[in-house]
């Protein structure tokens, strides 16, 4: 019963250990996802920051709607310059680039971005983050923009810089060239009648509409409704045509942002560091008070049975005293008695029938003799001299010595030794073979099998097992059996299996009964040393 709450103690010990190295395990793990989820939310942060950088300063760049290339070129690459981003790309409706700075960024070559929603891609070195425009994501709150910003070169946001002795730009190509109302599309148009100076007039406050005017005036140079509703207008000097041609090809929808990852990798790498270094001594901590709890409870066990043995030793000590003075006082009155009782077993005078009461005589007393010499072995004090002994060896002598017993019942006895030697004392060792093969020899019916087997149980321990298929030991006996003078043999002394059990805790060894299946008796000793 010990036995069993030790080892349903160390069971639970051990899978509370488990469960507590399970959840500092978990919970490492959740703590670098979450170190690696903040660390790249920083960049999408930082791509956020830039993108609202970047609307800030087209608003603020833009007329009608409109914005210089050269400047807002010079605007990209001061971010780049900074260090801020690595590379920056300004797309239209259609994912086509309007304008970018930096290298070339992979994941559009690659064609990765999806328009029409933010994404993001993780590359080896760098993470390119899409944020849409048209959907508010750089915008102040309180400002509503219903058109994207269209980027074009400076000469084209100033097509009548050669009116008022104003240096003629280069004309533009067909494809590139804005129109009057009346003209076609790439045909170069005429400067308008009515405006000759500079700056033009959409870099001035727009003329106000009167209500009366509203819808009968088509005046270009008037903005229109969509203006009043806080709408950019169209520039005045193109058609709605060649507008949303515009809005198509050079109007920016989104704007891509690639930012280098070598602070988030270092971050994480030193996270995952950390998490090692916690997670090791986790384990280390786990190990240690497991092996610390094994060797604590090996070494109760082992007191208890030390205790067991120096309680036991201490009995004994008085009953050797008390032994000897019976001895002493018995034997020799049992020597005459015996002694006497052969003389009239010889003596031819006497009837048949009492050289037979004679012989019995003398059958009795050599029982009591055995019995009173049991009982001077059982109290003798043990004094152990452990060598290396060879198992096979003793096992052998003592089967031999019992040879006689075994012929009488024809009783199969081998031994299946996988251990060759242990460390013990050979004479007590033996003594403990003889008391145990002897008991199961009683046991066995005729024609019955006994085997001595002795294993290793692990590295350094071996077990000796004495095996029968007889009945077996009663399981309301199972605690009895080694106790003194008590037997279920009619012929015993009930003194054989106490003496195994003295020499045995002697030793430091333990022994056990444990059924056999399907019949039978196991003897097991166990803590036996390896050598």
């Amino acid at each position: 019963m010990g036995f069993v709450v030790k080892d349903r103690r160390t069971q639970f010990v051990f899978t509370l250990l488990a469960l507590v190295w399970v959840i500092i395990f978990a919970w490492q793990i959740v703590e670098h996802q979450r170190v690696v989820s903040a660390a790249r939310n920083e960049l999408r942060n930082t791509a956020r920051d830039v993108t609202t950088t970047l609307g800030i300063v087209m608003r603020s760049q833009r007329r009608f709607g409109v914005i210089s290339r050269e400047r807002l070129d010079s605007a990209l690459n001061e971010l780049i310059r900074a260090n801020i981003a690595k590379s920056i790309a300004l797309l239209n409706a259609s994912g086509e680039v309007v304008a970018s700075a930096g290298p070339e960024i992979e994941a559009l070559a690659k064609g990765v971005f999806v328009y029409g929603q933010s994404w993001e891609y993780w590359g080896r070195n760098e993470i390119a983050i899409q944020n849409i425009i048209d959907l508010g994501t750089n915008v102040e709150a309180g400002i509503e923009v219903l058109q994207p910003t269209i980027i074009v070169p400076t000469e084209r946001l100033f097509p009548h810089r050669g009116t008022n002795n104003m240096p003629q730009n280069p004309p533009l190509p067909p494809t590139q060239q804005f129109t009057q109302p009346g003209v076609p599309f790439g045909v170069s148009p005429e400067p308008p009648p009515t405006i000759n100076t500079f700056p033009p007039p959409f870099l001035t406050s727009p003329p106000v509409v009167r209500p009366e005017e509203r819808g009968t005036v088509e005046d270009r140079s008037r903005p229109n409704i969509e203006q009043r509703r806080g709408r950019f207008p169209r520039p005045f000097w193109i058609t709605e045509k060649e507008y949303q041609e515009l809005l198509q090809k050079q109007g920016v929808h989104a704007i891509v942002v690639v930012l280098p990852t070598e602070h988030v990798r270092a971050v994480i790498r030193r996270d995952l560091w950390l998490r090692f270094v916690i997670t090791f001594f986790a384990t280390v901590s786990v190990i240690g008070v497991a092996m610390a709890w094994n060797a604590q409870l090996r070494a109760s066990e082992l007191e208890m049975r030390l205790v067991r043995a120096s309680e036991l030793n201490t009995i004994l000590k008085e009953m050797n005293l008390a032994a000897a003075g019976l001895a002493h006082e018995t034997k020799n009155p049992l020597n005459v008695i015996r002694a006497q009782a052969q003389l009239l077993a010889m003596d031819n005078r006497l009837p048949e029938e009492a050289k037979q009461v004679a012989t019995r005589i003398i059958e009795q007393v050599d029982r009591v003799a055995a019995q009173l010499n049991e009982f001077i072995n059982f109290s003798r004090p043990r004094q152990i001299r452990k060598s290396s002994v060879k198992v096979q060896n003793v096992i052998e002598e003592v089967l031999r010595t019992l040879s006689f017993d075994i012929e009488e019942k024809q009783v199969t006895a081998k031994s299946i030794v996988e251990t060759p030697q242990i460390e013990a004392d050979e004479q007590l060792l033996r003594q403990v073979l003889f008391n145990l093969i002897l008991n199961s020899i009683q046991a066995v019916a005729v024609g019955g099998l006994i085997e001595i087997i002795v294993r290793p149980s692990s590295a350094t321990e071996a077990i000796l097992e004495v095996r029968d298929n007889g009945p077996g030991v009663p399981p309301e006996y199972k605690e009895e059996i080694f106790k003194p003078y008590f037997t279920t043999n009619q012929k015993g002394t009930g003194l054989g299996l106490a003496i195994v059990r003295q020499i045995v805790l002697a030793h430091g060894w333990e022994i056990e009964y444990v059924p056999n299946t399907p019949t039978g008796a196991i003897f097991r000793i166990s803590h036996i040393k390896i050598v």
